[in-house]
């Protein structure tokens, strides 16, 4: 213990006689003190994190390095290496390296330009772990993203707004944040997609204000003469919201509903602002601070079940909510069945047993639930809504704690998940989302990253498909309005669209199953014969079917027709291996750990985040031989 303990002193010694040789730099110096950093004698600790943020002007970020100062102080593990890149992505590529030198063990970043700062964060991830804050690069170069569903932001902002304007419609002032940026784009994108539906509401004009209160106090300030009447003003932050309000006084235009994001408390914050009527609402939009910190600490200490996105939740919050208990701090939920003393019980209705992914997936929950020591019921629902539906019925009636399921297909939820919501009873999606606008129906989502697996396959296909000539692409579908399929459709196409020798000639449906693949192939030789270059499949099972058609045909997968698909199970890469199968992209089917950490969190009061994304490779047919030994399904 005592070599080991010495053993740690003159490595982290060895890394703060680097730290403060760097150190040196004036700007650097300044830098920590802004965030808060102290000059008083400091203890050895076991980790060095260092934190690149895009910019320490706006409110914020600074909460944002104050929640991660304060949770590595409560953590007593880590010390903390703030850096300020001034909205620069030269400056933060350059701080990004700095903080690599210093020899820290894990960087936090939050990008200036998530674009830009791609190849930087790919190359340290190369490195050491790295958690993205905010704003996602592109790719899946990075160990954990943490972050606000800026779209959905949006949206709450349009329903908010068609809401306060009704029928009657009326007149909207946007006040957006830094022009090109990925919340800025996202979140006016969600507002419009709702108040395009409404034809009484108009947006009159959109300002630039770059986040920052100064700037929108004086851009509306120099238009407001211009505008007639303005029913409500939706600034994408409670800082440009609050500049908003300035330049409205000093013309003496009242009354107009402002409305915000962030929902910070303190002075001045989101949650003070509309406590003072300056605004009429604010939505809540973490920082993900204390989340980065409570990861950092499990990746550094290596510990399982660490997932590749965590999107956090979003609430509402108007006057009536602060004087309420609506914002009210979780607390230990009372159980449904009233048995304190005795397990969590589950209720989990599986979609089916279609497919090798989807067995797995069950095995792993059923033994997860063993393991945890919670009580599972567990439905089988036979690729069939009603069966899930009437499932879910018997959950409520025998009182289960939480409810837990796989939907088929997107739509059609609302009613029995209202009775859940009445019951009281919470309910956890699994794999695959539903489509319904209330989102407090369900408190988290927990899979993969559909439309990134679409991106994904076609950015591989991109990549390997050497030459000019046309490549002609089917595509084998799964279940007809399901998530996976919807999304994996779009990702895919998303990609394909930038380069115009790849194009989709045809589709078939094979509701992810062996047998549907091979029929969906069989048609589309039958039509278009060796004119097919290319299958993507939207799951393995439906590829492995495929594989057998085109056999069938007198073709040679592999050779005459090149295949990509999504799940990444054992006979996929037994598939890769026999040179049948060019790429697999993971989704992993082990949500069982997830799972019941999620219930266990829950009952024990804790917020879940809004959805749970997790870790997923790709995997060509190169590696295949490699890989399969460590293969779980």
């Amino acid at each position: 213990m005592r070599a080991r303990l010495e053993s740690d002193f003159h490595r982290l010694a060895g890394r703060w006689c680097r730290m403060w040789r760097l150190l040196s730099l004036s700007a650097l110096v300044c830098l920590l003190m802004a965030c808060g950093m102290s000059n008083d004698r400091v203890a050895p600790v076991k980790y060095l994190v260092g934190v690149s943020q895009a910019n320490l002007s706006e409110p914020w970020r600074i909460a944002m390095c104050d929640e991660i100062k304060s949770a590595a102080a409560l953590n007593g593990e880590m010390r903390v290496l703030f850096t300020d890149a001034t909205d620069s992505p030269l400056k933060q590529i350059a701080d990004v390296n700095a903080l690599l030198e210093y020899g820290v063990d894990l960087i936090i970043l939050s990008p200036s330009d998530a674009e830009a700062l791609t190849p930087v964060v790919k190359a340290a991830y190369a490195r050491v772990p790295v958690i993205i804050l905010d704003r996602a690069v592109e790719g899946y170069d990075y160990t954990l993203y943490i972050g606000p569903d800026n779209q959905s932001i949006g949206r709450r902002a349009g329903n908010y707004v068609s809401k306060l304007l009704g029928e009657k419609g009326g007149s909207v002032l946007l006040v957006n944040g830094l022009k090109g940026s990925p919340p800025t784009v996202s979140r006016e994108a969600g507002f419009r997609e709702v108040i395009d539906k409404n034809p009484g509401v108009r947006v009159i004009d959109t300002l630039q204000a770059d986040w920052l209160r100064d700037r929108a106090e004086e851009e509306l300030g120099k238009r407001i003469k211009r505008y007639g009447k303005i029913d409500v003003i939706v600034a994408q932050n409670d800082d440009m919201a609050f500049g908003a309000s300035l330049a409205l006084a000093r013309a003496g235009r009242t009354g107009i509903p402002i409305i915000g994001v962030d929902g910070l408390p303190g002075p001045r914050g989101g949650l003070d602002l509309v406590a003072s009527g300056v605004l009429d609402a604010t939505f809540t939009c973490p920082t993900g601070g204390i989340e980065a910190v409570g990861f950092a600490s499990d990746i550094l200490k290596k510990r399982d079940g660490i997932p590749k996105k965590v999107i956090l939740r979003t609430q509402t919050v108007t006057r009536h909510d602060l004087q309420t208990d609506a914002l009210r701090g979780p607390v230990p939920v009372k159980r449904a069945n009233g048995r304190s003393d005795h397990k969590i019980v589950l209720g989990f209705a599986q979609v089916g047993s279609e497919s090798d992914w989807r067995l797995a997936n069950t095995r792993s929950i059923t033994k997860a639930a063993a393991y945890a020591g919670i009580e599972l019921h567990f439905v089988d629902g036979q690729q069939d809504q009603d069966i899930q539906k009437a499932a879910i019925r018997r959950f409520i009636e025998e009182r289960v704690d939480v409810i837990a399921f796989s939907p088929r297909v997107e739509s059609g939820w609302e009613e029995v998940l209202n009775e859940a919501k009445a019951a009281g009873i919470p309910v956890i999606l699994t794999d695959r989302s539903v489509d319904i606008k209330d989102d407090s129906l369900w408190v988290t989502f927990m899979g993969g990253d559909f439309l990134e697996e679409g991106r994904r396959a076609a950015r591989w296909l991109l990549e390997h498909s050497p030459g000019d000539r046309p490549v002609d692409i089917v595509e084998l579908q799964g279940t007809v309005d399901s998530a996976p399929a919807i999304d994996r459709g779009l990702g895919f196409r998303e990609v394909l669209a930038r380069n115009k020798r790849f194009s989709i000639i045809d589709g078939r449906v094979g509701d992810f199953t062996f047998q549907g693949g091979k029929d969906a192939m069989r048609s589309l030789l039958a039509v278009h014969g060796t004119a097919i270059k290319m299958v993507f499949s939207q799951n393995d099972d439906m590829a492995l079917g495929a594989i057998e058609a085109i056999e069938s045909a007198g073709l040679v997968p592999g050779v005459d027709i090149s295949i990509v698909s999504i799940d990444a199970v054992k006979k996929a890469f037994e598939a890769m291996i026999a040179g049948k199968l060019a790429c697999s992209i993971e989704c992993t089917p082990l949500l069982g750990p997830l799972l019941m950490k999620a219930v266990q969190d829950y009952m024990d009061g804790k917020e879940l985040p809004a959805r749970i994304i997790t870790s997923e490779g790709v995997f060509p047919a190169s590696s295949a031989a490699n890989e399969i030994q460590r293969r779980q399904y």
